[in-house]
């Protein structure tokens, strides 16, 4: 992981979309201050796309995709994208999992649900949990108090054990079935919504992030950066971001902003 300042302006010149985490990468202690805000408002104005990729529910990304600066944003660590179509004033939706599959899903996670309830002390359901519609998260450190790296860990593999797929962002541990993650739907937005196929033209692409769960994102874009609070996991990373900036969350990502929009003029 490199200083982002050593990001070669030639390659920042080719940047066309900015894909962003939300939680500690946008917001700063659960909150999203004006400088995360402003920062995508600017790099939206100078004709960058702008797309949030989070764990966060389906009822946050409905209203993020209406009203912040953004064109579109994937949720729930990839079950779909929401981007709202201002001239048709109409929300558009993509799933990676039919209704029918979605709702047998939710049945089988109820199973999870109780077993981390029963089995891991301190853990909690996560409180967006009633605006989800396709995974179940579990709260380890956003409104309880924080459990330790081993209480987390068993989080994972009581997922795992039922067939889940679970991944571990900076405040939650997130469980679904299916093969899909924040990077196929991701493609699947770049490709349907922007007309870019990340396969062929990944250098035109940054991913923004700070946690575990981004792995996939780091490894595949090859122009990747953590905010400095990344460091936090880098023992726990599999692909470690190739950028890192020198401030954490917003701020970082403001950083990078400024970066990017340096090289527009």
């Amino acid at each position: 992981m490199r200083p982002v300042t050593e990001f070669p302006i030639e390659a920042r010149r080719r940047v066309r979309a900015v894909l962003t985490d939300i939680d500690d990468t946008l917001t700063e202690n659960g909150r999203l201050p004006p400088i995360a805000y402003a920062a995508m408002a600017r790099l939206k104005e100078a004709g960058f796309a702008v797309v949030p990729v989070t764990g966060r529910p389906a009822g946050w990304c409905d209203l993020i995709a209406r009203q912040w600066p953004v064109d579109g944003v994937v949720g729930e660590n990839g079950a779909f994208y929401f981007s709202y179509d201002d001239a048709r004033r109409t929300m558009i939706r993509r799933y990676a999992k039919s209704p029918e599959e979605r709702e047998r899903d939710r049945r089988a996670l109820e199973a999870i649900r109780e077993a981390v309830l029963a089995e891991v002390p301190g853990a909690a359901i996560a409180a967006d949990q009633h605006y989800r519609e396709a995974d179940l998260a579990i709260d380890f450190c956003e409104d309880v108090p924080p459990l330790p790296k081993e209480a987390v860990a068993r989080i994972v593999s009581i997922f795992e054990r039922f067939g889940a797929t679970a991944k571990v962002s900076s405040i939650h541990v997130n469980g679904w079935f299916g093969i899909y993650d924040k990077l196929t739907t991701s493609c699947r937005f770049l490709r349907e919504v922007l007309g870019i196929d990340a396969h062929t033209a990944a250098e035109a692409i940054v991913f923004v992030g700070d946690s575990p769960n981004d792995a996939p994102m780091f490894g595949f874009f090859p122009n990747s950066v953590g905010v400095a609070n990344v460091m936090n996991f880098k023992d726990s990373l599999s692909v470690p971001p190739r950028w890192v900036t020198s401030e954490p969350s917003a701020r970082g990502f403001s950083e990078l902003a400024d970066l990017l929009l340096e090289v527009r003029g």
